[in-house]
């Protein structure tokens, strides 16, 4: 992985970056030369904004719980009462839930870390299952799941081993069935669906050596025929999860702007086409090796002189990246549902091991140092569970706008719960540092808790990393801040556009600056039918308003520059994500109150453990947003990339000097190594 933005998931690592925060991570900045031998077409930070801020869905037409966050009004009638499934979904999901587990209990996971492959017939009997048709409707073959079961699924496979849930997750939740389900033309979604459901392995394809998060560099090109039938598809797309063992793709490829003969204008842009892995020109020339995740089948794919029907393409010429976004809307939710797996485990272990293990007289987990610990994973995973569960029943209910809500479930899901499988690493000790298998022949109970750490990392990476789901979520955020400052927001405009935009946005901040000021936060009265929950979420209203106003303070003083200020950005998406987490553990405990009394009194524990951890969070957060070291950490980053701190290198070997370059060669054209593509049936 060459950055943190760039992400072997599918190649989904999406402009998520626009005209408010438009430094992607692994931008170089501007005074920074940019190393030879990159390969995507050259343009400006302009041009690539533009084309991210076209891709963005701008409108609201529903409501969303986590937008209103930000903007200080914490509307709680949004994800409260809880949100109910539909009978009949629950009854199919659970049947279909018991089937699965009785058949993961078959698998092992062990083997598939050994040889580092899914087996065949693993694959074969999910797909018997109908677990590659979970969320494709009935109509076309498949199961019509609900994302709420759909991501249980995923956590009892992840559970088994991780790699499991990456070639589901990189199938349905981004690959072909996704996009066609949801911009596929009638006879698309009867071609391909079906196919889909039965056990057709897809994958989605957008990354490339040297385009990540700034898809206006791509270098994959789709050139219309004379005739324009079809398409030739040329370049090279590097970590194609499930591309090694594919049936399908969805390929993002640049069309070309052009004239036809009868003077009609073509735009073209970045294009979405679903494409057969078997057709000609196609070679899988590597499959990739990671730290973890050890059974993905993760390649680099070239395609070169590869005709596509023009049938094949999804959407309007130049529509690819909004098609990419809006699939990634939800599909996110597959990230969150593994996190909670990961979770659970790790509490099981936790509470196992400490009771078993006795040091100075006692077990381990009664010693504070280690309790605490164990404290935050139980706490924690609750609300794991938590955020999981109300965005997949948000989705499922439709009648939300939940892309906010779910980009802070993968962001927040993904770093804590890694968070959580370090701190039961650190609890097991030397044991957690030592392998399974190596625990095994001494005699040992083999714990694989160095796998899970391992396997977890890559989802602060997945499906658009950390610092850019940060960027996009801030974007999101701010937006009411934009339309109401207009040109003070920016750098390009004139003084006397700017003066002009100051008195239309006066005109927004003196309705809403007033509506911060007080709120039911206030009152000690207010969220009483929580009961002592009802503190927590007093303290949510509270800090909503207060993210509100630091937000507007951070606009008036830094102004068009604040799309510079990614670390403050960053933490005011911290302060919102962790404010969301909290008010959907308190909706949640209230609900188990109601469907599981039984676990009712332990619910309200846990939620309020968790709420009491995550304000001493926010605290901290809201604290750094003007005490920090950003401007000088900025200087001294600029200072180290110009070199001036070489000496401080000297003394140790790089051995990877000479073993190839920074970015590898994707300079289109026939391939020289052997097809590495296998089918699995």
């Amino acid at each position: 992985m060459s950055s943190a933005t760039d992400s072997p998931a599918a190649n989904t690592a999406v402009p998520n970056t626009s005209a408010a925060t438009s430094t992607a991570a692994d931008a170089p900045a501007a005074d920074v030369p940019v190393a030879a031998g990159n390969l995507g077409p050259e343009v400006t930070a302009a041009e690539a904004r533009a084309v991210s801020e076209a891709a963005r869905e701008t409108g609201w037409d529903r409501p969303s719980f986590a937008k209103g966050l930000y903007l200080g009004d914490f509307d709680l009638s949004l994800i409260h009462p809880w949100p109910k499934a539909q009978a009949e979904d629950v009854e199919r999901g659970d049947a279909f839930m018991e089937r699965l587990t009785e058949y993961a209990r078959t698998m092992s996971g062990r083997a598939i870390e050994r040889d580092a492959k899914i087996p065949d017939e693993y694959i074969r009997g999910l797909a018997d299952l109908g677990v590659f048709g979970m969320k494709i409707p009935q109509e076309y073959g498949g199961l019509g799941l609900s994302m709420v079961y759909y991501g249980r699924a995923l956590a009892l496979l992840g559970s088994v081993h991780p790699s499991l849930g990456a070639l589901i997750s990189a199938h349905q939740s981004i690959g072909v069935p996704e996009p066609v389900k949801v911009f596929g033309t009638p006879e698309q979604k009867r071609e391909y669906l079906p196919r889909c459901a039965a056990g057709a392995i897809t994958a989605f394809l957008l990354t490339e050596p040297d385009v990540g998060s700034d898809p206006a560099r791509m270098g994959s090109t789709a050139v219309p025929t004379d005739d324009g039938g079809s398409y030739i598809l040329d370049g090279v797309k590097l970590w194609t999860t499930n591309g090694v063992i594919a049936e399908l793709v969805v390929v993002m490829a640049v069309v070309p702007a052009r004239t036809d003969a009868d003077g009609t204008h073509h735009k073209g842009g970045i294009s979405a086409f679903v494409v057969e892995m078997d057709s000609p020109g196609i070679t899988v020339e590597n499959r990739n090796a990671f730290m973890g995740l050890r059974g993905i089948e993760n390649g680099v794919t070239r395609f070169h002189q590869v005709r596509v029907p023009a049938a094949n393409r999804l959407g309007r010429e130049g529509q690819g990246l909004k098609i990419a976004l809006t699939t990634l809307n939800t599909g996110r939710l597959s990230l969150p549902a593994l996190c909670v797996a990961s979770g659970r485990w790790s509490l099981k272990i936790a509470r196992e091991w400490s009771n078993a293990r006795t040091q100075w007289g006692q077990p381990v987990g009664k010693h504070e140092a280690v309790g605490k610990k164990i404290a935050f994973i139980a706490a924690t995973t609750f609300a794991l569970d938590a955020v999981f569960e109300l965005s997949a029943e948000l989705a499922d209910a439709g009648q939300k706008d939940i892309r906010i809500e779910a980009a802070l479930a993968k962001l927040w899901s993904t770093e804590i719960s890694y968070l959580i499988a370090d701190e039961l690493v650190q609890i097991r000790g030397g044991r957690g540092f030592e392998t399974a298998e190596s625990l095994e022949a001494r005699g040992e109970r083999a714990v694989p808790a160095e796998q899970q750490l391992r396997d977890l990392r890559i989802n602060r990476v997945f499906e658009g990393s950390s610092e850019i789901m940060k960027l996009f979520i801030a974007r999101e955020a701010v937006d009411a801040h934009l339309a109401a400052a207009g040109a003070l927001a920016s750098m390009d405009a004139s003084l006397q556009d700017k003066a002009r935009a100051a008195v239309g946005a006066s005109g927004f901040y003196a309705r809403w600056l007033p509506k911060l000021v007080a709120g039911a936060g206030m009152d000690p009265r207010s969220y009483s039918e929580f009961g002592r929950l009802g503190k927590q979420l007093r303290f949510v209203e509270r800090s909503s308003r207060r993210l509100a106003r630091q937000t507007f303070y951070g606009m008036g003083r830094w102004q068009a520059k604040l799309e510079l200020k990614q670390a403050f950005l960053g933490r005011v998406v911290d302060i919102g994500a962790e404010l969301f987490a909290m008010a959907a553990a308190c909706s949640r405990a209230e609900m188990l109150l109601h469907t599981a009394p039984e676990n009712a009194a332990t619910a309200y524990e846990l939620a309020e453990a968790f709420c009491e951890q995550a304000r001493v969070r926010v605290d901290g957060y809201f604290d750094e947003l003007w005490r920090n070291t950003d401007d000088g950490d900025r200087t001294l980053s600029r200072k180290v990339l110009a070199g001036d701190y070489t000496w401080l290198e000297a003394g140790v070997l790089d051995q990877s000097e000479g073993t190839g370059p920074w970015i590898a060669d994707a300079t289109p054209g026939a391939s020289t190594k052997e097809n590495l593509h296998r089918k699995y049936r």
